[in-house]
């Protein structure tokens, strides 16, 4: 049996989604905090398993009988977020699960100036010790549904600003959950890889950096959108003066910190070598937040 955690988190719902196009719905369960957020898949006869990574009795009972894991990573960050992920990865090996997954990211580094980062780089090393059979770290690029919310205000100011930045090789999610379902059903990451192994970047077609982001809002929206660079320090304030916590001003700047390093590009072919098809471009991404405007 296949067991996804999350599913009714957005990627985990579309991963599930892909695993019904290729698996009996009785091979696939799913684990959320929730039932009640997916009762129409348990129409549709998929298993679905109350859990929470912060509670393991919970996580036993959810996995059981399963011999495919994907986890899907906490939604927070920091020593919460690895215990959390370690429980998840733990519960599933307990369980007796052949292969583990767990939806890492392309910029996994300890020492990023990017929180999530260094929780991706953490839980991948608690992966590799599992003790499962075969593990895969998925390894996404980053998710070009951050965009339109990068871009609202300049839709209404005809600027984009923000931090010095660097190419971002955004991916949407739809391709990711694709590539996850795949992994999950017939090992096409690991071909001739070790046990345990980290994907290349699954990344969409290319690397954009602000300025081709402002000229695509600009293309869409039929007006000019200028790309402005603001100080780090100047855009953490304005974000805490919006109400942001500061704690999510300091991760929101990291992440661009992390975009000048080079975290995020460049773009890889393996994405779309994996689906078998073209990956899709932030172009379309952005067509579709622009086109209820018009």
């Amino acid at each position: 049996m296949i067991v996804v955690s999350g599913a009714s988190g957005a990627l985990g719902r579309l991963v599930v989604e892909r695993l019904l196009e290729r698996e009996p719905a009785e091979r696939i369960a799913v684990s959320v905090r929730d039932p009640a957020r997916v009762a129409d898949l348990e129409q549709r006869g998929v298993r679905v398993r109350r859990a929470d990574y912060a509670d393991p009795d919970s996580l036993a009972r959810a996995f059981e009988g399963a011999s495919r894991v994907l986890v899907v990573s906490a939604n927070t960050v920091g020593d919460e977020a690895v215990r959390l992920n370690r429980a998840g990865i733990e519960a599933a090996v307990a369980a007796g699960a052949q292969h583990v997954l767990y939806t890492s990211h392309m910029g996994a580094d300890p020492s990023s100036p990017f929180p999530p980062m260094i929780t991706h780089a953490a839980t991948e090393e608690i992966l590799r010790g599992c003790g499962a059979p075969a593990t895969t770290a998925l390894r996404h690029g980053f998710y070009a549904a951050t965009v339109p919310r990068l871009v609202t205000g300049a839709l209404a100011t005809g600027e984009l600003r923000a931090p010095g930045d660097g190419p971002v090789a955004w991916t949407a999610h739809a391709d990711l959950a694709e590539a996850a379902a795949v992994a999950l059903t017939a090992d096409a990451l690991a071909t001739d890889a070790p046990a345990d192994t980290a994907t290349p970047p699954l990344t969409g077609p290319e690397a954009l950096t602000l300025v081709d982001v402002a000229a695509l809002v600009a293309e869409l929206a039929g007006r000019e959108v200028r790309r402005v660079v603001v100080c780090d320090d100047a855009y953490r304030a304005g974000l805490v003066t919006h109400g942001v916590p500061a704690a999510g001003a300091d991760m929101l700047v990291g992440m661009f910190a992390a975009a000048r390093q080079g975290a995020f590009a460049p773009a890889d072919p393996a994405l779309s070598a994996v689906i078998g098809r073209p990956t899709t471009p932030l172009h379309d991404v952005l067509a579709d937040h622009l086109a209820p405007a018009h």
